[in-house]
């Protein structure tokens, strides 16, 4: 199948050529051009790039490598949409089509989820809990378009009326990652067209293909033209033009903390406002009344679930000395159980790493780590090397100033330490740049609040972890980033305030004093 210059209805997801998990039903490769004013259009240069699958090493898709020109004509289609007919769209118009976009997400979301396993390596039945998800968020954020309002101010001057509003800042490019690319791009596109901006995505090289199917659903849902881009590229080059094009008005960037700050750098040449969803290096907090089950259960979800490619993964865990042994031994049973495979067979647990470059990252860090001294309480370094595969490890004896302690691994890694009191507890899970996101366990309702009002960290998880939804905030402290996904106060990101002021009495006053 080939999407060049596609304009046609979105194909019958029962018998997509691209379908897959369990068996293939077709080897063809995929071809993707740029999505851009609501056309399929060849990128200037003529260049595409392949994506490959992570388990399987092969390339079935093939999508436009775009340049400077492309991103530019997708950001000049953005801010045109926003003098037409979107731009005179009500919340209400905004909330319909929303509502429209949702009911098409429902529908293809189990082809979503396929695509999404076989782009990013991840277990489908995790990502087919994602995609079925995915239309709560323009559920939710359709619900807030039509409630954007400004308010009425008392003047301190009898003589004029003060009024604001929200209006939407512009338009927005969406930089997104490749560990679960469409949830990601979602946070960010809901509030940005519940709030009436428009969109430039730039999905990740290594992942680029959902956000060139959900143009399709943009189309079927009838977006205007230009509402929504999507713009690939293999490499930065794409993700570079964009963060420093001067008529973007906004940058929602999720993604590592090295490469945010890249971003925040070239979007402050022109004043962009920006939102860092960044990196993270968690803390699971044990202590010694804590239900052990329910413990272990959230430490392997929080840190061998999705392989450990989530930036809010608890990676540290912080276990009170008394429980540790017990912890440990719990968890190791229960890791060198975990089923590594192909990612699409329901009895996989675990599937790769999305990409070499992210395993060999992996792999130098477990090895760093061994030769300062720590131990491996089951996985490591080294192993099968089929496939980008990295076996659940669990590193006891680490150095707190160790790499493997202190920065985002971004795989299936947990390094263990130990405390003694809360207070201990407390000042090593804060001793950290990051502050994306902690766990506590304890049947102590009352150390439970205590402790989660001391954490520097922009989610604590109470005796659970690893669980969002699109009506709670979601963001970090210090190198976790900028500003808040989700939540109401989200469509704020997207907004700028303008205060009107109008004069009531018709009268005049001196033209060269203020007020």
């Amino acid at each position: 199948m080939s999407l060049i210059g596609r304009t046609g209805p979105l194909p019958n997801p029962t018998a997509h050529p691209t379908d897959c998990g369990g068996e293939s039903v077709s080897t063809t490769i995929v071809e993707y051009d740029l999505f851009i004013n609501g056309e399929w259009v060849s990128p200037v240069a003529g260049r595409r790039y392949p994506t490959a699958n992570p388990y399987t090493g092969e390339t079935w898709a093939q999508v436009g490598d775009a340049d400077d020109a492309d991103v530019d004509r997708a950001v000049k289609s953005a801010r045109t949409a926003l003098s037409g007919v979107w731009g005179t769209m009500t919340g209400f118009d905004r909330a319909a089509l929303m509502r429209k976009l949702a009911e098409l997400l429902r529908r293809d979301a189990a082809r979503l989820a396929k695509l999404e396993s076989r782009d990013s390596g991840k277990l489908l039945r995790e990502m087919s809990t994602q995609t079925a998800y995915l239309p709560s968020w323009f559920d939710y954020f359709g619900g807030v378009a039509d409630k954007i309002q400004g308010s009425t101010i008392p003047s301190d001057r009898p003589n004029f009326l003060v009024y604001t509003e929200e209006v939407p800042v512009g338009v927005v490019a969406a930089i997104v990652p490749w560990n679960s690319p469409l949830m990601l791009l979602v946070w960010k596109l809901a509030p940005a067209i519940a709030a009436g901006c428009t969109i430039v995505v730039k999905p990740s090289d290594q992942t680029p293909v959902t956000a060139l199917e959900l143009a399709l659903l943009f189309e079927e849902a009838g977006f205007p033209p230009g509402v929504f881009n999507v713009v690939t590229g293999n490499g930065p080059r794409v993700g570079q033009a964009l963060s420093a094009h001067p008529k973007v008005d906004k940058i929602a960037f999720t993604g590592s903390t090295a490469t945010g700050a890249l971003v925040a750098a070239a979007a402050a040449k022109n004043l962009t406002r920006v939102s860092l969803e960044l990196g993270g290096k968690s803390a699971q907090i044990v202590f010694e009344d804590a239900d052990v089950e329910a413990t272990v259960n959230g430490i392997i979800s929080g840190v061998f679930a999705a392989t450990g490619q989530t930036c809010m993964a608890g990676a540290r865990l912080l276990v009170h000395e008394n429980m540790h042994d017990e912890v440990v031994r719990r968890v190791v049973a229960r890791a060198e159980t975990i089923v590594l495979g192909d990612p699409t067979e329901e009895a996989t647990e675990m599937g790769p790493v999305n990409n070499q470059t992210q395993l060999a990252k992996i792999t130098s860090m477990l090895e760093q780590a061994k030769a300062e001294g720590a131990s491996f309480a089951c996985g490591g370094p080294g192993g099968d090397t089929k496939g980008y595969f990295v076996r659940p490890t669990v590193v006891t004896n680490v150095s707190l100033d160790s790499a493997l302690y202190r920065e985002e691994v971004f795989g299936p890694v947990l390094a263990v330490a130990t405390f003694t009191s809360e207070d201990e507890a407390v000042a090593m899970a804060n001793a950290t740049e990051f502050g994306l996101a902690a766990g506590i366990w304890t049947v102590d309702v009352r150390r439970a609040h205590r402790v989660a009002r001391q954490l520097r960290a922009g989610t604590v998880w109470i005796n659970a972890y690893r669980v969002v939804a699109p009506n709670v905030p979601f963001g970090g402290f210090g190198q976790s980033g900028i500003g808040r996904e989700s939540g109401v106060d989200a469509v704020r990101e997207f907004t700028e305030t303008r205060a009107t002021w109008v004069e009531l009495s018709g009268a005049t006053r001196d033209p060269f004093t203020i007020g």
